[in-house]
């Protein structure tokens, strides 16, 4: 699994007034929790970018004043107006404890409604997993190769790992494959023709 060092610096001062100093310097106000003890910290946008701006699952190698810990991203907050991130939380990865993490599901195989014209939407990119450290993956996967058009496919149906369990409800669609307009159209006027044919031979047939 990727694992991303982050530098960071210890803070002392707390409140809204010191954490909007810092923000006016460049540094974002963090807070790692979960281990031993509570850590308050700041960190650069560089530093958290590839962390952040990602749809890949990372962990963070935390380094604080020389002490590395392992953790993962729980919260960000931006900033209404400017979407510059303003604080973020971390959750320090301690080994037997169990977490719930956000990860993305990956498709494999190659849809038979996508060959026949249809779009694949993606509806749901991330579930919520409960696992321990030592079953952590970084991903789930998904077999489309059964997805017709106008079907869908749901969490159910996402593939299971051992150790993991999905928080999702079941029936949530993931994906499904949309039929084109353009294909909707000629379908029904097959549907027409099919229907004048079968009206002619009736009439014939009387």
């Amino acid at each position: 699994m990727q694992a991303v060092a982050v530098n960071g610096t210890p803070r002392e001062n707390l409140g809204k007034k010191w954490a909007k100093t810092a923000r006016k310097e460049g540094a974002i106000p963090c807070v790692l929790y979960g281990g031993k003890e509570v850590k308050h910290f700041t960190t650069t946008n560089n530093e958290v970018k590839s962390l952040v701006y990602t749809g890949e699952f990372k962990l963070a190698e935390l380094n604080v004043d020389g002490v590395v810990s392992k953790s993962i991203v729980k919260s960000i907050q931006f900033h209404p107006v400017t979407d510059q991130i303003i604080h973020m939380d971390f959750l320090e990865i301690v080994p037997g404890q169990t977490i719930k993490v956000e990860v993305p599901v990956r498709f494999e195989g190659s849809s038979p409604g996508v060959k026949s014209g249809g779009k694949l939407i993606q509806s749901l990119r991330r579930v919520k997993i409960k696992t321990t450290p030592d079953n952590l993956v970084d991903q789930l996967v998904l077999d489309i190769s059964e997805l017709e058009l106008g079907s869908a496919i749901r969490v159910r149906d996402i593939q299971a790992v051992e150790g993991v369990e999905i928080m999702n409800a079941p029936s949530i669609p993931v994906a499904s494959v949309e039929i084109p307009r353009a294909l909707r159209s000629a379908e029904a006027a097959e549907a027409v023709e099919g229907g004048a044919v079968a009206e002619e031979v009736a009439e014939a047939a009387e």
